[in-house]
């Protein structure tokens, strides 16, 4: 008889964990359309403040939306085009860029030879040929783009959305059952997602214009797009600014030498360590309340999912995910797991 009730919790669970599996492949299944709806929400959050500020000044809603939107759409065609001009200008020294490095590795091959290391120049070149490194460094750019193939379907629902946010308050106290709780939750998890985004967004154009601006001083070529990769990758937590590093590093080893090369790391760990580590955390105070392994598992598993823009969003998904799992008795359990741990961060 004991037994009959432990069968029934295990039942249970696996038809949840089914459900769960099913779930999730319906969504990788439409990420196709859940991609850009989701890119759309979140720019709608991140534009949403500028717009209340707008009307606070007088401006109208419709007038204020349409500012705001226009300078975003400017911003994605000045980004579209250093992406075009700098694979033009790659395109141009991309020879001499192949002898450079092949001049390098003769280097790195005499070097080896005296320790009776066989290195074959030509498998090097290959595995670090300059075309493949860029290719690496624009696949998240080309690839979010990829998100944005439609850009004018793109806009119109970002506009649509901030039209009709005015309306949620009142469709979701009518909508919902215990609308107190939910409502309470949903306003907590969009102030704390808009605050995060609007942070993490200054705290990474100023990384980016640091990059940028540095990069060109001491004449390393492709400045503005590094700047641009790197304003993109600082949105992915723990590994974009480090993975954003890399191919200028490689490229100034090529083209300029040694020094500008060590210069390059100690630029970015210089960057990295002011405003990912200083700066950015005294901004947030606490930030979303979660834990650095959830927000390293929540990359992988965002971006599993949806692709680079599920790793460019995962923070404040799982975020959203933490803290509506908080309003329902089942999952309320589960969002203390996803937290901090610290005391004082549970919500009461």
């Amino acid at each position: 008889m004991n037994n009959l009730p432990q069968e029934k919790i295990g039942q249970n669970m696996l038809v949840k964990m089914a459900m769960l599996v099913i779930i999730l492949a319906g969504i990788r299944a439409a990420s196709e359309i859940l991609v850009p709806f989701l890119l759309a929400s979140f720019l709608a959050i991140v534009l949403n403040p500028l717009v209340t500020l707008l009307m606070r000044r007088g401006v109208p809603r419709g007038l204020a939306i349409t500012a705001v939107i226009s300078v975003i759409f400017i911003v994605i065609l000045l980004l579209v085009g250093v992406m075009a001009s700098s694979a033009s200008d790659f395109s141009d020294t991309y020879p001499q860029i192949r002898s450079m490095l092949e001049q390098k590795l003769g280097v790195v091959q005499h070097f080896a030879a005296r320790f009776h290391i066989n290195i074959s120049t030509e498998a090097l070149a290959a595995r670090l040929d300059p075309n493949v490194m860029m290719d690496m460094a624009t696949t998240l750019l080309k690839q979010f783009s990829g998100a944005m193939t439609n850009v004018l379907l793109l806009i119109l629902t970002v506009v649509f959305m901030l039209f009709e946010v005015r309306h949620l308050p009142y469709k979701m106290r009518n909508a919902m059952v215990n609308p107190q709780i939910r409502i309470a939750g949903l306003h907590r998890a969009f102030k704390g997602v808009t605050h995060y985004l609007a942070l993490k967004t200054l705290v990474s154009l100023m990384t980016g214009l640091a990059v940028w601006l540095v990069l060109e001083l001491i004449g390393v070529k492709f400045a503005l797009f590094w700047g641009v990769v790197a304003f993109i990758l600082n949105f992915v937590p723990n590994i974009g600014p480090i993975i954003a590093g890399i191919p200028p590093f490689i490229q100034a080893l090529v083209l300029n030498g040694t020094y500008d090369a060590l210069f390059v790391v100690a630029l970015f760990s210089a960057i990295h360590m002011v405003f990912g580590n200083m700066l950015e955390p005294k901004l947030m105070g606490r930030g979303l309340g979660l834990s650095t392994l959830v927000v390293f598992l929540s990359l992988i598993f965002w971006g599993w999912l949806l692709g680079p823009v599920g790793m460019l969003l995962s923070v404040p998904l799982t975020s959203v995910t933490k803290i509506l799992m908080e309003t329902t008795p089942g999952g309320s359990r589960l969002a203390i797991m996803l937290g901090n741990g610290r005391p004082g961060s549970r919500p009461r």
